[in-house]
């Protein structure tokens, strides 16, 4: 992932900030249409990057955003969550005792 410094992201965080509370007290994580205002946000801003210079070259830097952003997340995040849940709950790829592979 890009990392930019920490100057650069003081300037989308408070913007930021605003949306994603807005978007939490509106809907809440589980709540109806949270991820249909998710998708509209970051859809709306894909699209408006395009139209400003609809050419592959964008469509090509866009869609690797989307990529990075998506792998990156599961790498830090998710994997951790999934580690942690199968520590405590058991691995489901491991055979019962008695049963080979």
């Amino acid at each position: 992932m890009p990392y930019i410094t920490q100057q650069e992201r003081e300037a989308y965080d408070d913007t930021l900030n605003t949306l994603r509370l807005d978007l939490m007290v509106t809907t809440g994580i589980k709540g109806c249409g949270f991820s249909g205002k998710l998708n509209y946000i970051i859809s709306t801003i894909l699209y408006k990057i395009w139209l400003r210079n609809p050419r592959y070259e964008t469509a090509n830097a866009l869609i690797g955003v989307l990529e990075c952003a998506k792998l990156e997340f599961y790498r830090r995040v998710i994997a951790n969550y999934e580690d942690e849940k199968n520590r405590i709950n058991g691995d489901v790829f491991t055979p019962p005792k008695g049963e080979q592979s």
